[in-house]
């Protein structure tokens, strides 16, 4: 029988990302894999990050017609979204998820991206 050979391993070089561990450090997610007790990691990755409910989406008016008019090009009028957003009866329950997850482009809840920032600083 042979060794087996780990080719996941921890060396100096560029980050891959922010994370513990010393500055210049490589973390393969393979090593933590390798190492960690078997369902760990997926465990500890649904136990932390909760999953929105997102039921009011289906209801919501936007998911009924284009995204052109939500996530225009720069520059380009949020009338027509708006106008949509005000006609629709999910319109809290999406300006809330916005503001909860800091959804940074498009109209959300009737709202422009400004708008929310607006509402985001005035909170703090």
């Amino acid at each position: 029988m042979g060794a087996s050979v780990c080719r996941c391993v921890v060396t100096s070089g560029p980050s891959e990302g922010p994370g513990p561990g010393p500055a210049g450090a490589r973390v393969y997610p393979a090593l933590i894999e390798r190492f960690a007790p078997p369902g760990t990691i997926l465990a500890m990755y649904t136990d932390t990050i909760p999953t929105p409910d997102l039921t009011w989406q289906r209801e919501a008016l936007c998911a009924q017609t284009g995204a052109e008019f939500f996530f225009p090009e720069p520059g380009s009028s949020v009338r027509e979204a708006k106008r949509i957003c005000g006609m629709c009866e999910m319109r809290s329950a999406c300006l809330d998820y916005a503001l909860a997850h800091d959804e940074r482009f498009g109209v959300w809840g009737g709202l422009s991206e400004k708008e929310r920032l607006d509402i985001r600083r005035t909170a703090h």
